[in-house]
């Protein structure tokens, strides 16, 4: 049988996903889960979209096709069938098309599933599946044609009443147990998690090579779109950001047509998705392959929040902990420097206070990262009491959590800046994975070291064709 992919599927791994929300499903007295893959999108007239399977079912499917769904049944008994996909038929006429359809049996035993049925029958099955259910576990609210067809499954349920047949009782939102779930990486997530960092550090690599005084935004972002497709993967993880000079102060600036200028820095935020799992690098370099010591000064001030933060990112902290460690940094050096007027703020602990520091660094440090890259789950405790001032504690990092470590500074021109400091933006951005002890990062065969970029920029101008090499 042809397969649409030259990679094993990590069958067990989706088997054990999805046992462990039958399983947390039994213990809360039983029910069915409905996950839906994301729906196809129509682009213009009869063009779609690229197509890009709904994260949820992904984790517990390992299925990309779309239209398929889903069910979990947690009140199975022995011998019936308790993981159940419903996708497309085999349809050869169709494929001449489109490609390749798995099919429902296929799909089934490639995939590990109990049973598979056609997506067509979904409605005739759903009816007959909850019936007796205790519950109906699914993402309400988020989609309103799921929740229409719920309504209509629970009435054709209803229905069969005088037959002794009763609809769900309870309807739980199955979003918070699976982003539990994804929260904490099992080994297969970080392995493709760290090949696409790899991809990723070697996208940037190269446009740091590529880069000349002269070129526009665009062709960066061309050298980073062709190593993510070179190296393997499927897309960007995110529109990249390509921005020069005054550009690097918009935070989500998408790649224009701007025109890198001699004395400019340039900041690109890209990465790539790679079998359905993201990453997400951000670098600043010069232009010209030099700093300038302006620019130099506020690029070591953002390392070194970005290294207090990566210090501070270890098991049983809480998740504003590296936050609050790099706004320290940032703080002081804005203090250093005169950006924020040191007659109004005399010590860091003003500038904190006052938060006179977010006009130049207005995000936070960090955020979950795994199959999207502002990746699912609380940052927050849920289940905790608020504190004083009504606020849910923070999360506490736990080893294999993933998150970004990403300090900036933004410093647009303006009357009470110094001038030297004008239009320079800043973010160094990598992708951290909680061990034992600390944090590794997996996005660091790009360096961060400003002599570091300054040697491979110059390792690029002795290339007479940098773009060229793979």
């Amino acid at each position: 049988m042809n397969t649409p992919t030259e990679f094993p599927i990590a069958v067990s791994v989706y088997q054990a996903r999805r046992e462990r929300l039958l399983a947390a499903m039994r213990a809360a007295g039983g029910g069915v889960a409905l996950v839906p893959t994301a729906p196809e999108a129509l682009r213009n007239r009869d063009t779609d979209y690229p197509y890009r399977h709904d994260s949820y079912f992904y984790y517990l499917s390992g299925f990309a096709e779309p239209r398929s769904f889903l069910v979990l049944d947690a009140t199975a008994q022995a011998g019936e069938p308790s993981s159940i996909l419903f996708c497309r038929t085999k349809d050869a006429e169709r494929e001449t098309w489109e490609g390749f359809h798995y099919g429902p049996e296929a799909a089934r035993e490639a995939f590990g599933f109990d049973a598979a049925f056609a997506i067509d029958e979904l409605d005739a099955q759903l009816p007959r599946i909850i019936g007796d259910a205790p519950a109906l576990y699914y993402g309400f609210g988020r989609s309103a044609e799921l929740d229409g067809q719920v309504r209509r499954w629970l009435e054709a349920v209803r229905a069969q009443g005088r037959s002794g047949i009763a609809a769900p009782v309870r309807l739980v939102d199955a979003m918070p147990l699976l982003d539990d779930m994804r929260l904490v990486k099992d080994d297969h997530e970080l392995a493709i998690m760290r090949e696409a960092a790899r991809i990723s550090a070697q996208a940037h690599r190269r446009a740091m090579q590529a880069c000349r005084p002269g070129m526009r935004e665009y062709e960066l972002e061309a050298e980073l779109l062709y190593t993510f497709r070179r190296q393997g993967a499927q897309a960007p993880a995110y529109g990249s950001i390509v921005a020069a000079g005054a550009n690097a102060c918009v935070l989500h600036y998408p790649a224009g047509n701007a025109i890198l200028r001699d004395g400019d820095l340039v900041l690109i935020d890209a990465a790539c998705e790679l079998d359905g799992y993201a990453s997400d690098i951000t670098r600043t370099f010069p232009a010209n392959g030099r700093f300038s010591p302006a620019q130099r000064e506020l690029y070591d001030i953002v390392l070194a929040a970005q290294q207090a933060a990566i210090d501070a990112t270890r098991p049983g902290v809480s998740f504003e902990a590296p936050h609050d460690a790099a706004v320290r940094v940032l703080a002081q050096g804005l203090l250093d420097t005169g950006i924020v007027d040191r007659t109004k703020f005399s010590s860091v602990e003003d500038v904190i206070a006052e938060r006179a520091y977010s006009r130049f660094y207005m995000h936070r440090t960090g955020h979950w990262i795994g199959m999207d890259v502002h990746d699912c789950g609380d940052y927050r405790e849920r289940t905790a009491l608020p504190d004083a001032s009504g606020a849910l504690p923070w999360r506490s990092l736990r080893p294999s959590m993933a998150l970004t470590i990403e300090p900036g500074l933004y410093v647009r021109a303006a009357p009470d800046v110094p001038e030297a400091y004008w239009n320079i933006g800043i973010r160094i951005e990598d992708d951290a994975i909680v061990t034992d002890d600390g944090c590794v990062l997996i996005t660091r065969d790009v360096p961060v070291e400003a002599d570091a970029i300054e040697a491979i920029m110059r390792d690029g101008r002795q290339d007479p064709n940098p773009g060229l090499n793979p």
